[in-house]
């Protein structure tokens, strides 16, 4: 037990900075794909007229996480006035609806008013050129929106960061009904699959024997971390199996491959304002494809820096699990691609 606790106590230290929503590569690929499907459309030159030279979709779908440090490089002027005028964003990449639930509705137990439905909302209405300030708490620009909304297109679309798993003190997953019911003592909150953990080096021996080419280089001064959360085997490990099952490297190749097979991706309803929605309850959909047949053990008490009392499970997974994660993964990419050049053509006709 003191062996697992020092690993435990170890693992936050030593994650990944790129165990952000989708990682880089998700987030990029999402970007890249609506850059292609907006090619020569009124979409692209609004969409240009909001972007700075150089920039794309995909180049910029990153830049909502960048803000959160200085893993991208220095914070520009830009972000540095965001980040004073949203205290809260980092908020706005997520929502922690009950897996087990089929749709998003406001006010409901795991959402909030800053949430990633809601952001997005706001986002939507400020591109459409609404001033309200009711649709527009935040006072974002249309630059702002822009970026958020290339961003948390890609979010809301990763199963985890719209269906989250609360576990009950029987050890088994939950759903309370209101958000008072998260207690610490008969219903404990996951944090996203953050705390659920995988043994990292059983996933990467899954992942050889099941998926072709290479896992990516540990990268250089960063100490391997003996667990993964399983919020970041979805953020990255998944988009990595997604895309070498299909022989891609970059965004750019996965973009490119994908769109080549004509998927069908079904079409948006109704004003774009509401697409979030839509969004949320077809990722609560994955989400519960997502959770199917895995399986934790108790749970063991954490004490945080700020000396808050937490939990933390050991989680195992189907011994295919590489196999459909990463088919989940490269389905919600392809439509959280086509959703956001979709929502910028309805915006821009």
């Amino acid at each position: 037990m003191k062996k697992l606790a020092c690993v435990l106590a170890l693992t936050g230290a030593f994650l990944s900075t790129e165990a952000l929503a989708w990682g880089n590569d998700g987030h990029r690929a999402v970007g890249a794909i609506a850059d292609k499907l907006l090619k020569g459309s009124n979409a692209e030159k609004q969409v240009a007229a909001l972007l700075l030279p150089g920039e794309s979709l995909e180049s910029i779908s990153v830049w909502a996480d960048c803000v959160k440090g200085n893993w991208c490089g220095p914070q520009t002027p830009e972000m540095v006035t965001y980040v004073s005028a949203n205290p809260k964003a980092s908020v706005y990449h997520y929502t922690d609806v009950p897996f087990q639930k089929d749709h998003y509705h406001d006010n409901d137990v795991g959402t909030d008013p800053d949430d990633i439905v809601q952001t997005l909302k706001q986002a939507i209405a400020v591109l459409q050129g609404k001033t309200d300030a009711a649709l527009n708490p935040h006072g974002f620009s249309k630059r702002q929106a822009l970026l958020l909304i290339t961003h948390m297109t890609g979010d809301i679309h990763q199963p985890l960061h719209v269906g989250a798993a609360f576990i009950g003190k029987d050890g088994k997953f939950v759903v309370p009904n209101k958000h008072a019911d998260i207690d610490t003592v008969s219903i404990f909150d996951s944090r996203g699959g953050n705390n659920l953990l995988m043994n990292d080096d059983k996933v990467a021996a899954m992942g050889a024997s099941q998926i072709p080419g290479q896992n990516k280089p540990e990268r250089e001064g960063v100490p391997k971390a003996l667990t993964k959360p399983f919020h970041s085997y979805w953020d990255s490990t998944t988009v990595d199996y997604a895309m070498r099952r299909i022989s891609t490297r970059t965004p750019e190749q996965f973009a490119q491959a994908v769109i080549a097979t004509k998927p069908d991706v079904a079409k948006n309803a109704g004003d774009p304002v509401t697409w979030p929605y839509q969004w949320a309850d077809d990722s609560l959909v994955a989400a519960k494809l997502a959770y199917a047949d895995v399986t934790f053990g108790p749970g063991i008490q954490q004490t945080s820096k700020k000396g808050e009392i937490y939990y933390n499970w050991n989680l195992e997974v189907p011994a295919n699990y590489p196999v459909p994660s990463s088919a989940i993964a490269k389905t919600q990419l392809i439509k959280g691609g086509y959703n956001l050049a979709s929502l910028l053509q309805a915006i821009f006709p």
